[in-house]
């Protein structure tokens, strides 16, 4: 027996108008008499009177409804309860980031957690060369990522920021001292690029393997991780892209960030399973993006 059909049957029973009750269940009254009858066939006798002028309780209808109001009640107090749970933002929230906790990754914690003093998060690393198995396998309920994200089970926010890159060069490379590369100039660096289960398309966004001229960019091996990279490149092994904010986590000695002018701006958000989506997830993507807009008008 269909829940839609004991729903309509008891609001019918309090209308004792097919118009108003279909107003009530925002059904139309056509729909409502095809409940009724599907109902009547199921119990096999007919639970309402109908006239042109009236609708009343058969005495089936009305023993029905006193034997059934109790279960109905109880049963709609706990889906309207769990409606309620399912809204609120409580427990603990896992978010993957990637690499670095940069200040947009660290700043919209800290704005969550100041609207949601219920629910804890907890930060998971999540490897450059692999951004969204830990999300479809459930180790992370959203995750910081890259945009645009193509990816038909997946679902993202909006931009947190936009960004430009700096390539990243050993201090004995011939390009480290300059001010700024053109992206053109990428032809002549091989870069470093990812080992890993990550889709063509982030791939091409960490290492590109052409310029926008289409100019081949050499390819200077492979890694999993930042760290894996930052150590090839300190080695003079090749040269590899970050976003400005994250070669400013990773300033060292042995590393020079050069700027790269005509790349496509690095933009920065939020992933999450499109099936997987909770109440504590959309409040976190509220949250970074109210935090990053926050940001943004502090700094223009």
């Amino acid at each position: 027996m269909e829940f839609r059909e004991l729903e309509c049957f008891i609001v019918l029973s309090e209308e004792l108008h097919f118009a108003r009750t279909a107003e009530r269940l925002y059904l139309s009254p056509g729909r409502v008499s095809q409940l009724m009858r599907s109902l009547e066939t199921r119990i096999g006798g007919r639970l309402f009177d109908r006239t042109s002028r009236r609708v009343r309780l058969t005495p089936l209808g009305e023993r029905f409804l006193a034997d059934l109001r109790p279960s109905y009640d109880g049963l709609a107090g706990a889906v309207s309860r769990a409606k309620a749970a399912a809204r609120e933002v409580t427990g603990v929230l896992r978010v993957g980031f990637l690499a670095t906790p940069t200040d947009v990754v660290t700043g919209s914690v800290r704005a969550f957690e100041r609207r949601n003093p219920g629910c804890a998060v907890e930060l998971v690393e999540i490897p450059l060369s692999d951004p969204f198995s830990r999300l479809r396998t459930g180790q992370v309920d959203i995750a910081f990522t890259l945009l645009p994200v193509d990816e038909p089970d997946l679902a993202t926010g909006g931009g947190l920021n936009h960004v430009s890159h700096r390539l990243g060069l050993s201090v004995r490379h011939p390009l480290a001292g300059r001010a700024g590369i053109g992206v053109e100039e990428l032809a002549s660096v091989p870069l470093i690029g990812l080992d890993g289960p990550a889709p063509r398309s982030w791939q091409e966004r960490i290492a590109p393997s052409v310029t926008p001229s289409g100019r081949p960019i050499p390819l200077a091996g492979r890694v999993a991780t930042t760290q894996e990279g930052l150590t090839q490149v300190a080695l003079n092994r090749g040269g590899m892209l970050f976003c400005t904010p994250t070669a400013a986590q990773h300033s060292r000695p042995d590393i020079s960030f050069v700027p790269v002018t005509g790349l496509p701006a690095s933009i920065f958000g939020l992933a999450w399973v499109k099936g997987r989506e909770t109440a504590a997830v959309r409040a976190f993507n509220e949250a970074a993006v109210g935090q990053a807009a926050t940001v943004e008008a502090l700094v223009a």
